[in-house]
């Protein structure tokens, strides 16, 4: 009895000593477990607070400066050289196709001319034919003569009006003077005298002097 007694008590006093062990010396574990949440969030904001800020962006420099306004104006130069160039290209395109329309418009002008005149020229035509039967001369300049008159009409249409040279004074603008003639009275010196071939003008525009006689 005395046997059994003294090896409960030795057993129990091992499962004491375990027991204090187990609390003195508490395993990595359940230290890290016992560890509070908050201690842990604290040691992350330290760790984030030691790591070094960005460095801010250095001033540029005086040459740095001036070598961005340079590399502005170049800019802005092509930019404007390549506006000229376009402004250019377009004034020559609009000048070829002014004078395009220039010439058609010459054209169209002539044509318009020509036509009017085609009826008179059919006149001319049926008149040649009515000579060639015909027996009676006045008959016939008749016909020429309106022939003439319709012919006339159809140029005055157009702006074409003949020069006056009939005791006109002698006028350098419009007469072209071929022959000086002694005048058969005082009063008709400087005035014209007879008319070699009749000149015109075109919208007031004198496309052929009147050749003329003046006397002196």
């Amino acid at each position: 009895m005395e046997n059994k007694e003294n090896i409960n008590e030795e057993n129990k006093e091992r499962v004491e000593n375990t027991a204090e062990n187990s609390i003195e010396n508490p395993t990595e574990e359940n230290f890290q477990q016992e560890l509070p949440e908050t201690d842990v969030q604290q040691d992350a904001n330290q760790e984030q607070e030691s790591e070094p800020k960005s460095e801010q962006e250095p001033e540029l420099t005086e040459e740095e400066k001036l070598q961005q306004k340079l590399d502005e104006q170049i800019r802005q130069t092509a930019a404007m050289q390549d506006k000229y160039l376009r402004l250019m290209a377009e004034f020559d395109n609009f000048r070829k196709r002014t004078n395009l329309e220039k010439a058609d418009l010459i054209k169209s002008a002539g044509t318009k001319v020509i036509t009017n005149i085609l009826p008179v020229l059919d006149d001319f035509e049926r008149a040649i034919k009515n000579m060639e039967k015909a027996e009676d001369i006045k008959s016939i300049l008749t016909g020429v003569e309106l022939i003439y008159q319709k012919f006339m009409t159809t140029l005055q249409k157009e702006g074409l009006h003949p020069i006056n040279t009939e005791g006109a004074d002698f006028n350098v603008d419009y007469h072209e003077a071929i022959a000086l003639v002694p005048a058969p009275a005082p009063e008709l010196k400087g005035k014209v005298l007879d008319c070699v071939q009749t000149g015109y003008t075109l919208n007031e525009k004198v496309i052929r002097h009147a050749k003329v006689a003046v006397g002196q």
